[in-house]
């Protein structure tokens, strides 16, 4: 079922090329979600009516659900599931309020530099629907953006088979406080949140987990709405398992993402080709169980692996290739080698810490980088939310010994005005005779874009 891969006795900076490589994400549905933008663009609700019976085969007259029957989901679910929800939104809001703290003020004799930071009015969540409900996605994408202070956080999620978004998912809404829902799902979700319609006003970021469609449709609305810099698409893993690791924790875990569905990434890396094995074997058994036997066999099938390495360090070096939403480090020392990780998503030390607890109650953002984006992108953080804004200020003393400084590099770059912008407050106006701002300089007239 995993496909093996040998690389003992390779050299670190072989691996790149040895190792197998995605297909460009989003290519091979780049023309199909662009013509669902442009449509929704110019024809609003009526193509999400319409995009959302031939795609999701169900008719939805009014894209809105009622605030009503939001609280009303909230009531209906099972008690159980209400607690873990409350449970599991609280650890997230309080690990996004630790982590985003507002930088103070720089104050440097008589110069200072405020650091504003001002939330987006208006932030879009998605959470996926179709093959499975997510309402733990509405809380990791909700909570942030209320930590951040945004004013309107407002959801869209693919409608069942009925045409309703389902209480659990609802529930999540509620608990979160989310202040308006659509059911409406896929590409056209994105580009109505992007662009408006005449029901779905335009929000200012977009974020959340989807499948192909949605991670390429955000990538192109980039730009016109914010987009956290990862690309949140199909689920990954990377279990390192060593002598030590139970053959089922790692099969388990392997399963854990995969059960996702198609598209997603496997990895099982061990230097014991013993523990390969019963790993194997563990899994496939996991497999012919599994309800979900299908995206099992699917993702393993294409995109799942074991990769036979000389010990941790090599393991380590293969993981910060593949740059994984998701890395186990299923290892009794496995703080230790966190200095050998640059390249993650999120990792979860120690054989007795799963993904899955990332994924539902541990508190950090289970919205991660995907398709390699780890080496430059991280997970989602109130930070997406909000906007940096400097305000800078001196007094007189402060103005006098910078303002030379400015009017040489001014000068310098050929911009007269710059430098007459400190002369005349340090100097006063020019006298009769002397060149103003607009006098002949360096470069004057080059078109500089300043």
């Amino acid at each position: 079922m995993l496909t093996r891969i040998d690389v003992r006795g390779r050299q670190e900076v072989e691996l790149a090329a040895l190792l197998p490589r995605p297909a460009e994400p989003g290519s091979d549905v780049r023309a199909a979600v662009a013509a669902i933008l442009d449509r929704v663009r110019r024809e609003g609700d009526a193509a999400l009516r319409a995009l959302t019976s031939e795609l999701d085969g169900v008719d939805v007259a009014q894209a809105r659900v009622p605030g009503r029957e939001v609280e009303a989901a909230l009531r209906r679910v099972p008690g159980d599931l209400r607690a873990a929800l409350e449970l599991a939104h609280r650890n997230i809001t309080a690990y996004h309020a630790h982590e985003a703290p507002a930088p103070g003020d720089y104050v440097d004799d008589g110069l200072r530099v405020r650091h504003l930071v001002r939330p987006v009015d208006r932030a879009g969540c998605y959470a996926p629907g179709g093959r499975a409900r997510y309402p733990s996605s509405v809380l990791m994408c909700a909570a942030p953006a209320r930590v951040a202070g945004v004013g309107e956080v407002v959801l869209c999620v693919p409608p069942g088979r009925d045409g309703r978004v389902d209480d659990a998912t609802l529930a999540a809404a509620a608990v979160a406080g989310v202040d308006e829902v659509y059911a409406v799902g896929g590409a056209q979700a994105v580009a109505a949140m992007a662009y408006g319609t005449q029901s779905i006003r335009p929000v200012d970021v977009i974020v959340g987990p989807g499948n192909r469609y949605v991670a390429e449709a955000k990538r192109q609305v980039s730009g016109a709405v914010g987009v956290a810099a990862a690309f949140a698409g199909p689920s990954e893993v990377v279990v390192v398992a060593g002598p030590e690791t139970p053959a089922d924790y790692a099969a388990v875990d392997l399963a854990v993402q995969a059960e996702h569905g198609p598209d997603g990434l496997a990895w099982l890396l061990t230097w014991t080709p013993g523990k390969a094995e019963e790993v194997e074997a563990a899994l496939a058994r996991i497999v012919q169980a599994s309800p979900r036997r299908a995206d099992l066999e699917s993702t393993l099938g294409s995109h799942g692996y074991t990769c036979l390495v000389d010990d941790v360090a090599q393991a380590l070096a293969v993981a910060n290739v593949v740059a994984p939403e998701h890395l186990e480090l299923l290892l009794d020392d496995a703080e230790a080698q966190l200095d050998r990780v640059r390249a993650a998503g999120a990792v979860f030390c120690g054989p007795l810490s799963p993904a899955s607890l990332g994924d539902y109650v541990a508190g950090p953002n289970h919205v991660l980088p995907t398709d390699r984006t780890a080496r430059f992108a991280s997970a989602l953080r109130a930070d997406d939310f909000r906007r940096h804004i400097h305000a800078v200020s001196v007094d007189a003393r402060a103005l006098g010994a910078l303002a030379p400084h400015v009017a040489v590099l001014a000068t310098t770059e050929g911009l007269p005005a710059h430098a007459e912008s400190v002369r005349i407050r340090t100097e006063g106006p020019p006298t009769s005779g002397e060149p103003g701002p607009g006098g002949p300089g360096p470069g004057a007239g080059d078109g500089s874009p300043r």
